[in-house]
């Protein structure tokens, strides 16, 4: 039987290494295998931009980006090091694929993206990388709303952070900050302070409205060498539409409640005394207490001292404007303003109402003489949809 190298010699190719013969042949190399031919010749390619191969201080949030060209079909997994594909999806505007949970500081893994062509013939990328030591400095982001509340429809929704976030950061965060509504809801986030970023709807919640926000934040690098903490979530839905309007210009004074816009009830009202006008805008319902007690007998900067027990107190500004019961004021109402700012109402009135509204019901007031502050309160609506989008870290599109 001939030897390999007297069949090279016949052939006139003594001396040839195997691999010279593949380069003058069109047949495949002995060491290649069926998948890595399958390789060379896909029509289809792929590559992963990030991270990068063999990457050692890749972030817990870290958002993985790749490209495919020529594919009819391109599929992005993740491994991690015992080969279990990491659950997630690619971030609604297509440029990034997201892990459902954060990453797990200092574990390792495999990224993969898959194109495959018209040829029917798949080309495989592949980065190994391991995920930075956890950080000492983290960022906590909360919602303001616990889990599973019903809101009213005039309700931002508030997410707040642990530390004042520069603003080349806040671009990067609020993209991962998905708000998922049913019915479809447009709306915009804006950053009300450094700390604090609100999503408000272009009109009111429609009733009935499912909410749920999926941010995907945790581990992702907010500037000045800090990460955020955790990934943060809120589901919630809005109730009837109850809207309390007070136009101060006609008489008698009185409150129009309507719900679902159907008129349920006039109240008859007292509001901000001439010295102490109450304000007009579209306010919101932000605190409801059963009872409390106003008391400015130690505040140095205060216009009047004086100290009263409260019920059915409703808080509409951070200024400390409320609705409320107010015994003493019943001879006045409907009739004329003797208040510090607030809403009165008769002890009857202002049960009723406390018991029937939410957190994030509108309360419209007009013709007080006193306009609403921005930032007095949540005063989102004091703003057009437009002026408002322009408090995003990202333009409207």
């Amino acid at each position: 039987m001939p030897t390999r190298r007297h069949t090279l010699t016949a052939l006139g190719l003594a001396g040839a290494s195997v691999a010279g013969l593949a380069a003058c042949s069109d047949k495949p190399s002995f060491s290649d295998s069926a998948k890595e031919q399958e390789q060379k010749s896909a029509k289809a390619k792929a590559s992963i931009t990030s991270p990068a191969e063999g990457a050692a201080d890749v972030p817990a949030g870290h958002e993985f980006t790749f490209t495919s060209t020529d594919a009819v079909d391109t599929k992005f997994e993740l491994l991690d090091a015992n080969g279990a594909a990491v659950a997630g999806e690619m971030h609604p505007d297509g440029k990034g694929w997201l892990p459902a949970k954060m990453l797990t500081w200092g574990a390792s893994y495999t990224a993969k993206v898959s194109a495959t062509g018209d040829d029917s013939k798949t080309f495989t990328a592949e980065t190994k990388f391991t995920v930075m030591a956890k950080p000492s400095n983290e960022v906590r982001v909360i919602s303001f709303l616990p889990d599973n509340r019903e809101i009213g429809t005039g309700m931002p929704l508030i997410f707040q952070l642990s530390r004042d976030i520069p603003k080349d950061q806040r671009a990067a965060l609020q993209r991962r900050m998905l708000v998922k509504t049913e019915p479809a809801t447009e709306g915009v986030w804006g950053w009300y302070t450094s700390r604090e970023v609100h999503w408000r709807p272009k009109e009111f919640w429609k009733p009935g409205t499912k909410i749920f926000v999926d941010s995907h934040v945790g581990g992702m690098p907010l500037g000045e060498g800090f990460y955020a903490r955790a990934n943060v979530t809120f589901t919630g839905t809005t109730g009837r539409q109850l809207i309390m309007t007070i136009d101060d210009a006609k008489a008698p004074k009185e409150m129009v409640v309507t719900i679902d816009g159907v008129e349920a009830k006039r109240i008859k009202v007292s509001l901000g005394k001439p010295t102490w006008q109450s304000s007009s805008g579209i306010m919101i319902i932000m605190e409801k207490l059963e009872h409390t007690v106003f008391d400015t007998t130690n505040d140095p900067n205060a216009r009047e001292r004086y100290r009263a027990d409260i019920d059915w107190a409703q808080r509409i500004t951070h200024s400390g404007e409320h609705l409320h019961s107010a015994p003493w004021s019943v001879q006045h109402q409907g009739i004329r303003n003797v208040s510090h700012g607030c809403v009165n109402m008769s002890p009857d009135d202002a049960k009723w109402l406390f018991d029937i509204t939410k957190q994030g019901d509108p309360v419209i007031t007009s013709n007080t003489g006193q306009v609403l502050k921005w930032g007095d309160g949540w005063t989102h609506w004091t703003e057009s949809f437009e002026d408002y989008a322009k408090r995003s870290a990202i333009p409207l599109s």
